[in-house]
């Protein structure tokens, strides 16, 4: 059947924490080029509730997915990693 009961994480670094209670974490990935065969560097954006005052900008976390929050956020900082 489907992921039932699993969680999705990402690891990331956050960008922003200028809202309240809310961590903007951007998740990076590579990818080859369809066409080209170069590697190239995609980066989302989530939009992470956050209570735990230890994260800053520039530090390495892990999110996880939750039930929606806000309009935006829809995952939780479980972690922080550096």
């Amino acid at each position: 059947m489907g992921s039932l009961g699993k969680k999705r994480i990402k690891e990331g670094v956050v960008i922003s924490m200028k809202m309240a209670k809310t961590a903007v974490v951007g998740v990076d990935r590579t990818l080859s080029h369809p066409r080209y065969h170069k590697v190239v560097r995609r980066r989302k954006k989530y939009y992470a509730h956050c209570v735990d005052e230890g994260v800053e900008v520039g530090s390495r976390v892990r999110i996880r997915a939750s039930r929606p929050l806000s309009r935006l956020k829809r995952w939780r900082v479980v972690e922080r990693l550096s």
